[in-house]
């Protein structure tokens, strides 16, 4: 049997966030975006322009960002725009603080990522995003071994028997 849906078409206007207007913490990107050193080489990505000529540079965020989403999605780099523009996880994985329905570069842009993000850099970050989990979980045993050395010992005494006489 078929119900016909009263409603007609469906407006994007109405269309239900189930999120909140807020992203989920679980979503593939909000988790890849945790794992990425972004900061450890900002400073290097930023040695490759000049301090006051031209248009201001793509974050080194941006940039591998949006090099990294192309291989997973294994798109062209006009699809690569393209889904970033409609996609606000993507959005923020690229270090974006709000959505947007305007790409945030254009498709030809993709090629200077790539060439300043060479196959040297990329290796090495590829090293760093492997070491940050481990480096993380072996904070987090010294921290909790710091913690149980804090406590107060347990009571080891023995229990003192009284006699009658």
């Amino acid at each position: 049997m078929y119900r016909r849906s009263a409603k007609g078409q469906l407006s994007f206007e109405n269309f239900y966030l189930p999120f909140s207007g807020k992203l989920s913490g679980e979503n593939r990107w909000v988790k890849l975006a945790e794992l990425i050193p972004w900061e450890s080489f900002e400073s290097e990505y930023a040695e490759q322009f000049s301090s006051g000529e031209g248009a201001p540079a793509k974050s080194f965020r941006m940039a591998l960002g949006a090099l990294i989403i192309k291989e997973k999605l294994g798109t062209s780099d006009e699809e690569t725009v393209e889904q970033i523009r409609e996609n606000p996880y993507l959005q923020y994985f690229l270090g974006i603080s709000e959505y947007s329905d305007k790409a945030p570069f254009e498709a030809s842009m993709m090629v200077h990522f790539r060439k300043r993000l060479n196959l040297e850099i990329i290796g090495r970050i590829n090293e760093q995003i492997v070491k940050h989990p481990i480096e993380s979980k072996q904070k987090e045993k010294e921290d909790e071994q710091s913690q149980e050395e804090d406590k107060e010992p347990p009571n080891q005494g023995g229990v003192a028997q009284m006699r009658d006489e």
